[in-house]
């Protein structure tokens, strides 16, 4: 059978967005090292467990319900259509994706390991006090019916998507990472902090990680992943938007990694690795969102705030008494939230490969800002809600906390049965 240029460009683009995805399900590896890093030996594989556990809850999850609420044919606020998806002969239940031409099936993988990305954000906020099957029990919650149901409102065709000026998103600032962070803060939160984070005094006490070769070989890990998470989200071979894309996403992990270093150089008195590398990843998440929008410069600017602001909220949380073990807070929530809101000002027509809105600083005003401002308002509102709901009818049911003398002890032989490093004696 001879192949047409269009059977051609869609075989191309279909290896294009599976190759990516898997990048983006790489991922998974580095939030592992990363979070287990950052965490005590005691809690090493409980950590572990979650974060290999977590895709597979999600894959299950966003199969059956969570697709089609996100993309599934319905209303401005939720998707109605494609439950149970065979992803063969699905396409007409799901119009808002007939913008790529790629098939339903690499569709769905690609939107999956963004789903699963979210889950894993909320792991590293409630580590090392939270019920394994707790968390599970919660990861099926958010991307069966929490995250699709803000999903749709952007990505979907929803309401924030049919804005006078739309509300743009990329790749997932706010899709995922924003609402992961939401979730993630709403955890913590109701879960409280661990034992002797905080003295009586509520002065935060500093508990260190047992492993920074992990945490730093995961955090080159997601580096790399975020050059399938965004370049990958053009779903199609679009060359020039995939180099700028590439680009302005590197330079944004660049200045975030630098800003985090001199900001912490200049806080603590020495360069926190840690900072440093929840400073890439600040950086990162935060031009998710406008990383086809903004221009170089823009992307150096925005990555370069993120690293500053991943370092200054870790401090900000500490004062509330909010324990966040790793930094996902900083990282995914406040970051979530500032690459979003620079969307409305640094996007720009003429420096970019966006056919949108100019953001305020290009002469724009305040249209995209608006826009921006209200998609951030309108998706925290409701994952707050809906998160909050779920972790206290959990915490009802089975419980959320593991018991004091399990918590001392560590999570690993309590939760698992296991310690994560063995020592024989010889």
């Amino acid at each position: 059978m001879e192949l047409t240029l269009p059977d051609l460009k869609i075989a191309l683009d279909t290896s294009w967005v599976l190759m990516t995805a898997f990048l983006v399900f790489f991922m998974n590896a580095g939030f592992a090292l990363v979070e287990s890093g950052l965490c005590r030996a005691k809690n090493c594989v409980n950590i572990l467990a979650k974060n290999y556990v977590v895709f597979a809850v999600s894959s299950i999850a966003f199969w059956t319900i969570g697709f089609a609420l996100m993309f599934g044919n319905g209303n401005p606020y939720i998707g109605l259509t494609g439950f149970l998806p065979s992803l063969i002969n699905g396409s007409a239940s799901f119009s808002a994706l007939d913008w790529t031409s790629v098939p339903m099936a690499a569709k769905f993988f690609f939107q999956l390991v963004f789903a699963g990305t979210a889950a894993t954000i909320v792991s590293g906020a409630v580590a090392e006090r939270i019920k394994f099957g707790s968390f599970i029990v919660f990861a099926a919650a958010l991307t069966a019916v929490i995250y699709p149901i803000a999903g749709h409102w952007i990505w979907g065709g929803g309401f924030l998507s049919t804005l006078a000026t739309p509300f743009h998103d990329f790749a997932g600032s706010s899709v995922v990472h924003s609402i992961g962070g939401w979730a993630a803060l709403m955890g913590a939160i109701i879960l409280g902090p661990r034992l002797g984070r905080f003295d009586a005094q509520g002065k935060a006490q500093t508990i260190r990680g047992h492993n920074m070769t992990n945490v730093t070989l995961g955090g080159l890990i997601l580096w790399l992943g975020w050059f399938g998470f965004n370049p990958g989200s053009t779903m199609a071979v679009d060359a020039r938007s995939i180099a700028h894309i590439a680009l302005t996403t590197n330079l944004a992990a660049a200045a975030g990694t630098l800003t985090a270093l001199l900001a912490s150089w200049y806080l603590q008195k020495k360069p926190d690795l840690s900072m440093i590398i929840n400073g890439t990843l600040g950086g990162l998440v935060a031009v998710t969102a406008g990383c086809d929008a903004v221009s170089m410069a823009g992307a150096v600017v925005i990555g370069g705030i993120a690293g500053v602001l991943a370092v200054l909220a870790v401090f900000g949380f500490e004062k509330l008494r909010i324990d966040d073990p790793v930094g996902a807070l900083s990282v995914h929530l406040i970051n979530g939230v500032w690459g979003t809101l620079a969307v409305g000002l640094f996007a720009t027509i003429d420096g970019s490969v966006f056919t949108g809105a100019n953001g305020l600083l290009y002469g724009g005003g305040l249209t995209l800002l608006t826009s921006q401002a209200v998609g951030v308002v309108a998706v925290g509102a409701f994952v707050v809600i809906a998160s909050s709901i779920a972790w206290l009818v959990i915490k009802a049911v089975i419980g959320l906390r593991v018991g004091t003398a399990e918590e001392k002890e560590g999570l690993d032989v309590g939760e698992h049965g296991m310690p994560a490093y063995v020592f024989d004696d010889l």
